[in-house]
């Protein structure tokens, strides 16, 4: 096929636009750069481009002649979200918008698009199934709730295939470390625990060690970036006209901010310290994908299971690419 991965300079969908390359599709990255990296890209695969550029979009599906779109191309701080709501909507709902039309005009009628488990908000129980109701706490989650939905009308009404991947807490860099996590501001917790380890930051903050959980610190499921990538392509195999496809993407494993720091510590050899803040508001105390259906629709299940492995990958790509990608000029 013939892909092109918006967004595909980033953390997600560069992993992604790497699988796609090793398993022989023909791929093209439309990145604005304003969180992605050029070292990210494949050589000689990256379009510089906005979403809310129709023309060049609609161009760049029609020359090199796509046939499905995978669209990671988002802003994705839930704080910022909340503090300056029109960026978000411009550039996650208008830009995915002008995609769709661009899509439209050009007869691509393929898309994966990259959600969140943020669609659900608050959840009622845990480990959350996508039957349960999507009732977003912020603007983030939000915008993403708005594409999924304008995606089921443009699938019943134009012929469309497309599927909806709520993404939980993904984490990791690729196996033979020569891409990873990069971010500016950084607000994963993993990479910020690695960077006190690296000596760039004195000690990670805990928000909240009093919750309704094991060990009072709130509980995530950690999906390792490389098995957000296998869902893709699997997705990616499954479109055709009139398929909907809205899956959640985790491990089915929760680990707490305490059990992250441990491993992080047994990895790095570092003692890392860490204080205690109070919770943050919003902020459920767990969060943790039931990914049944993944396997059931995708025959798609996560080999990365366990916290450490996925603390081990991103330890070495941090300690090989202190300064991120700017190591490389």
């Amino acid at each position: 096929m013939n892909v092109l991965v918006t967004g595909g300079a980033g953390y997600v969908g560069s992993h992604a636009a790497k699988l796609l390359a090793r398993e022989g599709h023909e791929l093209w990255i439309y990145d604005n750069l304003v969180f992605g990296h050029r070292g990210a890209a494949p050589a000689g695969r990256l379009i510089e481009g906005d979403l809310l550029d129709f023309d060049k979009l609609a161009g760049v599906l029609r020359e090199k002649e796509i046939d499905a779109v995978m669209h990671f191309a988002a802003f994705a701080y839930v704080g910022e979200s909340v503090t300056d709501p029109a960026k978000y909507y411009r550039n996650n709902v208008l830009g995915t918008l002008s995609l769709m039309e661009a899509m439209r005009a050009t007869g691509v009628s393929k898309i994966v698009f990259s959600s969140t488990c943020a669609t659900y908000g608050e959840p009622d129980s845990v480990p959350i199934r996508e039957t349960q109701p999507q009732r977003p706490i912020n603007p983030y989650g939000f915008t993403k709730l708005v594409i999924e939905h304008a995606l089921a009308d443009y699938t019943r009404a134009y012929g469309w295939g497309y599927a909806a991947l709520r993404y939980f807490n993904a984490a990791g860099a690729s196996a033979d470390g020569d891409i990873g996590e990069d971010h500016d501001p950084e607000t994963h917790l993993i990479p910020l625990i690695l960077q006190v380890a690296l000596g760039q930051r004195e000690k990670v903050t805990i928000f909240g060690d009093r919750l309704p959980t094991p060990d009072g610190t709130c509980i995530r499921d950690y999906i390792h970036v490389d098995d957000l990538a296998t869902a893709h392509l699997a997705a990616l195999g499954k479109l055709e006209k009139g398929t909907e496809l809205k899956l959640n993407l985790g491990t089915g494993r929760g680990t707490s901010v305490r059990e992250v720091i441990d491993a992080c510590r047994e990895v790095t050899g570092h003692p890392i310290p860490a204080d205690v803040a109070g919770p943050r508001a919003g902020d459920p105390p767990s969060l943790v994908a039931d990914p049944s259906s993944a396997l059931q629709a995708l025959g798609w299940k996560a080999k990365f299971t366990e916290i450490r492995p996925i603390v081990e990958s991103a330890w070495k790509w941090h300690k090989a690419h202190p300064k991120g990608y700017g190591d490389r000029g």
